[in-house]
C-alpha cells in the first residue's frame, strides 16, 4: 500500500502524462479542438444526424441493382432507384425475362433494351423517366402486348410500328402533340394519351378498330371526330380538353362509358345511339338543361356537377324513370345552391328507387 506523500507524487505523475497525451492531440489536429470524425466521402457525422447523399441524384454502380436476380428471372422490378444507365443492367443476362419494370428512375436513353430477349418480352415499363426519345431498338421487340412510356419528355411516337402483337399502349403526361406511328397496332385495345398536347383526334384512328378503351384527357381537342370506326371503343374519356359540341359518337353503339368533364358542352345531345352507356360523365361544363337521357336505361351513373341546371321536374322527367340508376352527382348546380337544405330530399323525391348515392354521399333507407 503506497504511503500518503508516494499517492500524491503518482497523482502528479498521471496529471503530467495526461496533459502531454492532450498536448499531442492539439498538434496532430492543427492545434484545433477537436470535432466530429469525417469520413473518407467528406461526409461529417454528428450523432443522430442522416448522412447526406454525396451523390443524390445517382447510384454509382446500376449493375449492383440487378446482379441480385437469379439469370432465369422472367420478371424484372428497378423502381424508384435512380438508375441512369441500361447498359449497366446487363440485360443481355435475363434470357427468359417477361416483364421489365424499370418505373421512377432517372433514364435518359433505352438503345440498351437491344439486349432483352425477343422472343420471351411482353411487357416493358418505363413510367416516370426522363426519355426524350424512343429508340429504334424498342422496334425489335415484337413480341410486346403492354408498353408503358408515361411521364416522360417525348415529343414524338415513333419506332414502334412493328409491335403488332401491342394491347395495351401508355404515353400519359409526354409532350406529344399529334397521334401517329401506331396505325399497324391492330391488336391495341387500350390507348391512353392523357396530359399531353394534342389538338385533333386524326384519321389515325380509324385503322385501329380493335380499340376498347380511349384515354385523351388533358390536352387540347376541340372536337370528335375520327372515331366512327372504333366498333369496339367501351370507353372514351376526353375531359379536360376544349370541346364544345357532343357529335360524332352515333357510331359507338358499344360505348359504356363516357367521361366529357371540364369542357365547354352546352347541351346534352346526340346520343341516341349510345344505349349501352352506364356511366355518363358531364361534370364542369356549360349544362342549363337536362335533356335526351331517358332512354339511357343501363345508366348507372350519372355525374352532372357545377353545370347549370336548375329544375327539379327535369331531373324527375329524364332520370326518374330509368331502372339501373344508382349514382347521381348534381352539386354547385342551381338546384343545390338555391336551396342546399332541401335539394338532396327534392332529389330523392324525383329519382327512382334504384338511387343509393347523391353527391358521394349514401342515401339512407
Amino acid at each position: 500500500m503506497m504511503t500518503k506523500s508516494e499517492e500524491e507524487e503518482q497523482n502528479m505523475l498521471n496529471d503530467q502524462t495526461e496533459a502531454l497525451n492532450l498536448l499531442q492531440t492539439d498538434e496532430e489536429h492543427g492545434g484545433e479542438e477537436s470535432g466530429p470524425e469525417e469520413e473518407d466521402n467528406g461526409a461529417v457525422e454528428y450523432p443522430g444526424t442522416v448522412l447526406p447523399d454525396p451523390h443524390p441524384q445517382s447510384i454509382e454502380n446500376d449493375a449492383d441493382l440487378a446482379a441480385e436476380y437469379p439469370s432465369d428471372s422472367e420478371y424484372l422490378d428497378l423502381i424508384h432507384l435512380k438508375i441512369t444507365s441500361l447498359e449497366d443492367l446487363n440485360l443481355s443476362r435475363f434470357k427468359k425475362l417477361e416483364s421489365l419494370c424499370l418505373r421512377q428512375n432517372l433514364i435518359t436513353s433505352i438503345g440498351a433494351v437491344a439486349d432483352l430477349p425477343v422472343e420471351t418480352m411482353e411487357e416493358l415499363d418505363f413510367y416516370d423517366n426522363r426519355i426524350n426519345h424512343i429508340s429504334s431498338k424498342v422496334n425489335q421487340l415484337v413480341n410486346l402486348k403492354n408498353l408503358d412510356f408515361s411521364f416522360n419528355n417525348i415529343k414524338n411516337i415513333k419506332n414502334i410500328d412493328k409491335l403488332v402483337n401491342l394491347e395495351n399502349l401508355y404515353f400519359v403526361q409526354n409532350k406529344i402533340r399529334e397521334i401517329k406511328g401506331i396505325e399497324t397496332l391492330q391488336k391495341l385495345r387500350n390507348l391512353e394519351l392523357g396530359g399531353n398536347k394534342i389538338e385533333e383526334i386524326n384519321e389515325v384512328l380509324l385503322k385501329l378498330p380493335s380499340i376498347e378503351q380511349l384515354w385523351l384527357g388533358k390536352n387540347r381537342i376541340a372536337k370528335f371526330q375520327n372515331l366512327d370506326n372504333l366498333v369496339n371503343l367501351r370507353v372514351l374519356s376526353i375531359q379536360s380538353n376544349r370541346i364544345t359540341k357532343l357529335e360524332g359518337l352515333d357510331k359507338l353503339v358499344n360505348l359504356e362509358e363516357l367521361y366529357v368533364s371540364h369542357n365547354g358542352i352546352e347541351k346534352i345531345e346526340n346520343l341516341d345511339k349510345n344505349t349501352n352507356l352506364t356511366v355518363l360523365d358531364v361534370t364542369s361544363n356549360r349544362i342549363e338543361k337536362l335533356e335526351n337521357l331517358s332512354h339511357l336505361k343501363k345508366l348507372t351513373d350519372f355525374w352532372c356537377s357545377y353545370n347549370k341546371i336548375s329544375s327539379f321536374e327535369e331531373v324527375h322527367k329524364e332520370l326518374g324513370g330509368l331502372p339501373e340508376l344508382d349514382t347521381v352527382y348534381f352539386e354547385g348546380n342551381p338546384l343545390h345552391t338555391s336551396n342546399p337544405t332541401a335539394y338532396r330530399r327534392k332529389l330523392r323525391l324525383n329519382l327512382g328507387s334504384s338511387i343509393t348515392k347523391i353527391d358521394a354521399t349514401y342515401v339512407k333507407g
